[in-house]
């Protein structure tokens, strides 16, 4: 008997004071709209036909009072500025809600598989938000014998995670070529050359989304500090906003002259959702997240994103299915979609000991 998928998901409503509330579908036919840049193809991706979707954006065009699409021969269609504002809003829910949405859909699962008595192994992740990481439920899921249970948390708190026993696996990411000797002391807090290992992820670029063209002028981290910019930033203790204050230091720019730098968000996406807005000049993340929101990018570090466990966790069947699976085409080809992301010696086994030759460039 197939096992019950749980997802959850954001769903808001708008409406106008005779009552009136706005069909959901409108937002799945805009963001299509957004991407492929032709109704019917939008049509298809949605699951509906041509016409339903057209009347669709005509009654709710006129509920606004201003077009929300515009359709021209030969050129497809387009989003006028409401439309993209209308893509934008769903977007940036989904961008914000969505790893804790996430988080408790895996709690829901667990607690149903409980009920129903499946007993099917679980390996359990706890990992810092990413777009490779998130890639491993799925993937796994076709070729695993057991269940992978991905759970977001920050970097270090994920460290924890693993250290309380709350997990067998976590992941993390740490700057590559970037001295970062306070952050190593705390992750050897949690990682011993003895009790654990380390597998290889996937390394990724971190840098800064600017507007489309760069209006703000903004051509490195020192602009931030120019009053007229406007910064978003990654909540406390998260590996981007580690990353981030660690390149502050090394170049010695001080965090209280960066306008907006307490203003935060809890993912790539909502922030690059965030500047893709105008609500703010730049954001700092990774590059697939301004690849989605169509900005500019500027690369400031590479990351390598890791996997950790303890040593006997290895010698698990579905850890050794794991490992095959990162080393497989299947991986290698969805992590290639990705804008700044790199797939080399994916699941390749480490020595705690052989962290800080990685991160040099040397392992």
């Amino acid at each position: 008997m197939p096992k019950p998928w749980i997802t959850v998901e954001p769903g808001w409503r708008l409406r106008n004071t005779a009552g009136q509330e706005l069909d959901p579908l409108l937002f799945r036919i805009l963001q299509a709209i957004n991407d492929t840049g032709k109704l019917t193809e939008s049509a298809v991706r949605v699951g509906y036909s041509y016409r339903h979707c057209w009347n669709l954006i005509h009654q709710w065009s006129a509920f606004f009072g201003v077009p929300l699409v515009e359709l021209s021969k030969g050129k497809g269609a387009r989003l006028t500025p409401l439309g993209e504002k209308l893509a934008w809003a769903a977007e940036r829910v989904q961008a914000r809600l969505g790893p804790q949405l996430e988080n408790l859909a895996v709690e829901l699962d667990r607690e149903i598989n409980v009920a129903i008595s499946d007993s099917k192994p679980t390996l359990r992740l706890h990992a810092s938000h990413g777009y490779a990481v998130a890639l491993l439920p799925d993937l796994f899921a076709q070729i695993g014998t057991a269940r992978l249970e991905l759970q977001y948390l920050g970097s270090l708190d994920a460290m924890a995670s693993m250290a309380r026993g709350n997990c067998e696996l976590c992941g993390f990411h740490l700057p590559l070529n970037l001295p970062c000797g306070e952050l190593m002391t705390r992750v050897h807090k949690f990682l011993k050359p003895r009790s654990h290992r380390l597998v290889r992820l996937v390394t990724r670029t971190q840098g800064l989304y600017l507007g489309q063209g760069n209006p703000a002028g903004v051509h490195s981290l020192g602009d931030l500090t120019r009053p007229e910019v406007r910064f978003v930033n990654r909540q406390h203790n998260s590996g981007t906003r580690i990353l981030l204050d660690l390149l502050l230091e090394h170049g010695g720019i001080a965090s209280q002259h960066i306008t907006g730098y307490e203003q935060v968000e809890f993912t790539h996406a909502a922030v690059a959702a965030f500047v893709a807005s105008g609500m703010a000049n730049v954001g700092f993340g990774v590059e697939a997240a301004a690849s989605r929101f169509k900005l500019d990018f500027l690369p400031v570090a590479k990351e390598a994103y890791m996997l950790a466990c303890r040593t006997d966790t290895l010698e698990q069947p579905a850890m050794q299915q794991l490992l095959g699976m990162l080393r497989g085409p299947e991986f290698a080809a969805q992590v290639s979609g990705l804008a700044g992301y790199s797939a080399e010696r994916a699941g390749e086994v480490l020595r705690v000991d052989a962290l800080e030759a990685v991160l040099a460039g040397q392992g």
